[in-house]
């Protein structure tokens, strides 16, 4: 498996890697736009609304491969791209569930996990330290939710492609969900030994 390069880089803000992240947040009030506007009574936008999660999926996937390969990896980059990561799934999750796509258990174990790691932040800022670096399962964790959304709004259309589209969805959403979860524990763990100054201290993962 590929070692990850995490270690910053670069000072520079403009970076095609950061670009890209800066995209997928502007995206985000646009996904929520569309997806939502049937809900009032507006057209259905659900084509552009997949199309906006599939290149953020792409996004996600590029910036991070970019900012190793080129050596742009800068602080901008590691706050950016978590932060695009989250809002993506929370505003994800809120459309879907407002249009009942995405029954609303799962969604409260999904941001009971968001809950859990923002409780924990306070803790590392009281010792000094900020959040810690997104790591290779936290991220695995997101590109299983971000492939299985598009799949599951695919899913809600009627078409030929909803079933199969359906039941992959909740096979990412299922996979996605354990990892997410799993990835929060180890940050616990991580944040814990950091707090305590034991072994494996260094703040390099999430």
């Amino acid at each position: 498996m590929e070692v990850q390069e995490t270690r910053v880089q670069t000072d520079r803000v403009l970076t095609i890697p950061n670009l890209l992240s800066m995209g997928r947040l502007v995206g985000v009030p646009l996904f929520l736009w569309l997806i939502l506007w049937p809900v009032f009574d507006g057209p259905n936008n659900d084509g552009w609304a997949l199309l906006i999660l599939m290149l953020s999926g792409i996004s996600d996937y590029l910036d991070g491969k970019l900012a190793r390969r080129w050596g742009q990896i800068s602080r901008v980059g590691q706050l950016l791209d978590p932060l695009a990561d989250r809002l993506y799934v929370l505003s994800t999750l809120v459309g879907l569930t407002w249009r009942e796509i995405l029954p609303w258990w799962l969604t409260a174990i999904l941001l009971a996990r968001e809950v859990f790691i923002a409780a924990l932040l306070p803790i590392l800022n009281r010792h000094g330290y900020g959040p810690l670096q997104v790591s290779f399962l936290g991220k695995a964790a997101t590109f299983n939710l971000m492939y299985a959304f598009p799949l599951l709004l695919l899913g809600s259309v009627d078409t030929w492609i909803a079933r199969p589209a359906e039941v992959v969805s909740w096979a990412f959403i299922w996979w996605g969900t354990t990892l997410y979860w799993w990835a929060a524990i180890l940050y616990a763990v991580q944040a814990r030994q950091i707090v305590r100054g034991g072994p494996g201290s260094s703040p390099s993962t999430v």
